[in-house]
């Protein structure tokens, strides 16, 4: 498995068992090394927007002193949403791996894809690469089998 992927797993992790949010964590890397890691608030903030991808930007923003993240990548544990992939762009992020896909999301009861159709939206050629799949799906298998858990 990806190091940095299993950063971003750790991560998720962190949030189901504190029920912030869905099994999403992510991990910025920038020339190899470690900028940030963070996951879903959106429970635990009431904060809509709190995706594990916005979490790691907005900590990476604050660490580097800039908004500009060209030259990072982003590794998290699902394809991102439109509002997550729009984010990364404005972000700069180079690029972005993704464990599980839009059909593994829809699975465990999110609405990804629908928003995807809805917006009628496409991330450039190349941005997105699926990455540890497998482990990523065992993660969503734990979520799913989380008996009290917020629903969105």
């Amino acid at each position: 498995m990806n190091k940095f992927m299993k950063i971003a797993i750790n991560e998720a992790k962190e949030g189901i068992q504190n029920n912030h949010g869905g099994p999403f964590g992510a991990c910025i890397v920038k020339n190899g090394q470690v900028i940030s890691s963070g996951h879903n608030h959106v429970v635990v903030n009431n904060d809509p927007t709190c995706h594990g991808e916005i979490d790691a930007i907005r900590k990476a923003g604050e660490k580097l002193g800039t908004f500009n993240l060209k030259g990072c990548e982003l590794y998290t544990t699902g394809q991102p949403c439109p509002m997550c992939a729009c984010a990364c762009m404005w972000a700069n992020i180079d690029k972005i791996y993704y464990g599980c896909n839009q059909k593994d999301i829809d699975s465990i009861g999110f609405r990804d894809d629908e928003l995807y159709k809805t917006f009628n939206f496409t991330p450039p050629k190349n941005y997105f690469e699926e990455l540890d799949r497998k482990e990523c799906l065992k993660l969503f298998q734990e979520y799913n089998s989380i008996k009290n858990k917020t629903k969105y």
